[in-house]
């Protein structure tokens, strides 16, 4: 079982930058894939990025590319996404979710595959 705990959501200017972080329980997550997804108002949860156990390899949704980062620090149980330049159509409900399954190489960008899920962090983009 891993619990998985985000932070750092929040109220930003559209331009500014925001980083999230994802504290998981359990000594097992170093060796699970994570990713962050997000869900907007009336609209369906969508893929943002996902990161291998080792921080090797890394995927991002097409329109988010150059703009937001995942990195983890397995030392201390943490997943992050930095987010810059930022903009209105950013404002989300951010997830972390943790992939039990995913290899080095195929890490997934379908939330289905994704076990473990924290409860959101709430990222407002004003313009």
């Amino acid at each position: 079982q891993v619990q998985l705990v985000e932070s750092g959501g929040g109220l930003v200017q559209a331009g500014g930058s925001l980083r999230l972080s994802c504290a998981a329980s359990g000594r097992i997550f170093r060796s699970y894939a994570m990713g962050w997804f997000r869900q907007a108002p009336g609209k369906e949860r969508e893929f943002v990025a996902a990161i291998n156990w080792s921080g090797g390899n890394t995927i991002y949704t097409d329109s988010l590319k150059g703009r937001f980062t995942i990195s983890r620090d397995n030392a201390k149980n943490t997943v992050y996404l930095q987010m810059n330049s930022l903009r209105p159509e950013d404002t989300a409900v951010y997830y972390c979710a943790a992939d039990p399954t995913a290899t080095y190489t195929n890490i997934r960008n379908t939330s289905s595959r994704y076990h473990y899920w924290g409860q959101g962090t709430q990222v407002t983009v004003s313009s």
